[in-house]
């Protein structure tokens, strides 16, 4: 009765620390997220698309507010350096993590010019879709926005 007792008692214990690590891990990745995504917003503020290049999958998908959809890295680049930013900010940064996926959902308010030197102001909600790559790095898969009426 006492040893299985006691198994009882470690199995207990190796589940418990076991779950521990598992939120440890979850909130190490939650953070990692919400940096890139403060990376992200930084290479808007400073009009340097190089900042955010790395953190984009080569087959990263983009739905803007507008529904238009862009589809690869190269792409959704060189539409990012064609706009010029005069104020950039996220707020409300949730990260969900799914095993080596993590969904980010946020507010963010953008200000600047289009390519033709039309003013942009965007106020939008978004989800972005991170995917831990097979090296270990963390990269966003797809993005998408939608406008917040007021």
């Amino acid at each position: 009765m006492k040893r299985t007792a006691m198994w009882c008692v470690t199995g207990l214990v190796l589940l418990v620390s076991a779950a521990r690590s598992e939120a440890q891990t979850t909130s190490g990745t939650e953070k990692t997220i919400a940096a890139l995504e403060e990376k992200w917003t930084q290479s808007q503020k400073t009009n340097n698309p190089d900042l955010v290049a790395p953190l984009l999958a080569d087959k990263f998908v983009e739905t803007s507010s507008d529904g238009k959809v862009t589809e690869g890295k190269a792409e959704f680049l060189k539409t990012l350096k064609s706009i010029k930013w005069s104020s950039a900010d996220i707020s409300d940064v949730k990260v969900t993590v799914f095993g080596n996926t993590a969904i980010a959902t946020g507010s963010g308010k953008q200000k600047g010019t289009d390519a033709s030197g039309q003013p942009l102001y965007e106020n939008e909600r978004w989800t972005d879709t991170w995917v831990k790559m097979p090296g270990g790095k963390w990269q966003c898969v797809a993005s998408h926005q939608s406008p917040v009426k007021m």
